[in-house]
């Protein structure tokens, strides 16, 4: 089966790749490198023609709010045409647990907008929306970090290694379209156990103060706003 993955020189794009190729897929890796430019049209149709799966795992280069909007907008507004036009099968995207219920955050608004012509586009899809992953942990610690203090708010937080979404990815690509699924972390722990993890693996001491007003992604966050619900898919490999 032909499948086009989009941002394939990215951490998911590359995995999915590679685990597509292994298992006898042709892939055709389609990112700025490979001559495809999704803001502008350039190279979209030639890479899908022919093809039966789109896997969009794209990422904006900005996420400041203006900026990433624009991003998902346009390369989405350009891949569904691009979709209908070629006859697409099956689009996969991958999006993230709880963006539609974080409206103040640029970034997740910006996810939503993807969902939404994903979903209105006329082509069978599956949006896999997925935790955040283990990789990005001490990212967000740093984030939230002031001096000495690691400043975390009161909510939960449910890590996945990046390869087990890069495995349901691939799933879903060879798999039938499946609408909107969640993916998870085995466990879920607060944001503050999750900094003390990675302090722990740092061999480094700081304060964790757990502050209400602290926001993730500029978004106000809860037990329920990051973590997957009933029916959600989840891997295996714990984050510690």
């Amino acid at each position: 089966m032909k499948i086009v993955v989009c941002g394939a020189s990215g951490q998911i794009g590359t995995a999915v790749s590679e685990l597509l190729t292994s298992e006898g897929h042709t892939v055709v890796p389609a990112s700025r490198t490979t001559g495809v430019d999704v803001l502008t049209g350039g190279g979209v149709a030639e890479a899908l023609a022919g093809a039966h799966v789109l896997v969009d795992v794209l990422n904006s280069p900005s996420f400041d709010d203006e900026p990433v909007m624009e991003f998902f907008s346009t390369a989405t507004r350009t891949l569904v045409e691009a979709a209908r036009a070629a006859g697409i099968g099956h689009y996969i995207a991958l999006t993230i647990v709880g963006d539609t219920r974080l409206p103040d955050s640029g970034y997740l608004r910006a996810k939503v907008a993807q969902e939404t012509l994903i979903e209105s586009s006329g082509v069978p899809y599956t949006i896999v929306r997925a935790t955040q992953f283990h990789e990005f942990a001490d990212m967000i610690v740093d984030s939230m970090t002031d001096g000495d203090v690691v400043r975390v708010p009161r909510a939960r937080i449910q890590p996945i290694a990046a390869r087990e979404v890069a495995a349901h990815v691939a799933r879903a690509a060879v798999g039938s379209p499946a609408g909107v699924v969640e993916i998870g972390g085995p466990d879920m722990m607060s944001f503050a156990d999750l900094a003390r993890t990675v302090l722990a693996r740092r061999g480094v001491h700081r304060d964790v103060v757990v502050d209400p007003d602290v926001t993730y992604f500029g978004a106000h966050v809860d037990d329920d706003s990051l973590v997957t619900g009933p029916g959600a898919v989840l891997g295996s490999v714990p984050f510690a």
